[in-house]
């Protein structure tokens, strides 16, 4: 079995994070190149951020990482935590929609404005919108 990470980051959207036009699009894009590249994970969209966990091979991850660093749909990405992992938890998702319920958005807020945030209850957050969405 190869070897597994998930990847947690957070960036700010260059467009508007509230149009279901711009998620719907970042989202069918994601669900396409990772049933491509065998990656699975979440994205929650609030705020002005995006906030992706992503799960797959080390080296896929990589490669995700340079590309999305050069996407014009968002800057400054920053990775708030990159951890081995044993199985994927989103594996039911090449990428799910993570519902902002409001239990997520206090979480996502207090993530905004402290990158400290437990980086395993931000999956567990994630996770759970994910299956309510």
């Amino acid at each position: 079995m190869p070897a597994l990470e998930r990847l947690l980051y957070a960036s700010t959207a260059t467009g508007r994070t509230d149009s279901l036009l711009n998620v719907a699009t970042i989202l069918a894009e994601s669900q396409r190149n990772n049933a491509r590249d065998g990656l699975t994970g979440a994205l929650a969209a609030h705020e002005g951020r995006f906030l992706q966990v992503i799960e797959g091979p080390p080296a896929v991850l990589d490669r995700l990482l340079r590309r999305l660093e050069g996407d014009p749909r968002h800057k400054t990405i920053v990775v708030i935590d990159r951890v081995p992992i044993a199985e994927r938890r989103f594996g039911a998702w090449t990428m799910a929609n993570a519902r902002i319920t409001p239990s997520l958005t206090a979480h996502l807020d207090a993530l905004i404005t402290d990158p400290s945030v437990d980086p395993a209850r931000t999956v567990a957050a994630l996770l759970e919108a994910s299956r309510e969405g």
